[in-house]
């Protein structure tokens, strides 16, 4: 596994208390599991109530997680890229290493032009024509 990400929480953009600095410090520890680590930070129960409390720091803690992993992920995808031999699951770990770089912004760009020359014609914008309203007689047709 990659090294885990200390918890620094003097970046945050709001004072924790000391129980939820440790609950963050257990999650990394206990690798995401969130019931244990509220356990173990001294919360009695409901840790579902923590993790919505803190979602922005799990989720800032999540993104420094996999930031860390990137380089492990892009070296993964040299490996097998360059191998000889036949790796086991190459195809499973390809897949592993792709998303976690794509999910921290390594990824392959796609690109939309959308530039346009109005010297070979351009689009012009009419206003919606008013309703044309026919009044008509009863008449008789044969």
């Amino acid at each position: 596994m990659a090294i885990l990400p200390s918890v620094d929480t003097t970046a945050t953009k709001r004072e924790l208390t000391d129980k939820q600095k440790a609950f963050l410090e257990h999650l990394v520890n206990t690798s995401g599991d969130a019931k244990k680590a509220a356990e173990l930070a001294g919360y009695s129960s409901h840790y579902h109530h923590v993790v919505k409390t803190l979602k922005s720091e799990i989720l800032e803690l999540t993104q420094e997680i996999l930031a860390n992993s990137a380089p492990k992920a892009a070296f993964k995808l040299v490996e097998i890229m360059e191998s000889k031999k036949p790796i086991v699951q190459a195809a499973n770990k390809l897949t592993a290493a792709q998303t976690l770089l794509d999910r921290v912004g390594v990824s392959r760009v796609d690109k939309v032009d959308i530039n346009h020359n109005m010297a070979s014609g351009g689009i012009f914008l009419m206003p919606d024509k008013a309703p044309v309203i026919i009044e008509a007689e009863d008449a008789e047709y044969d």
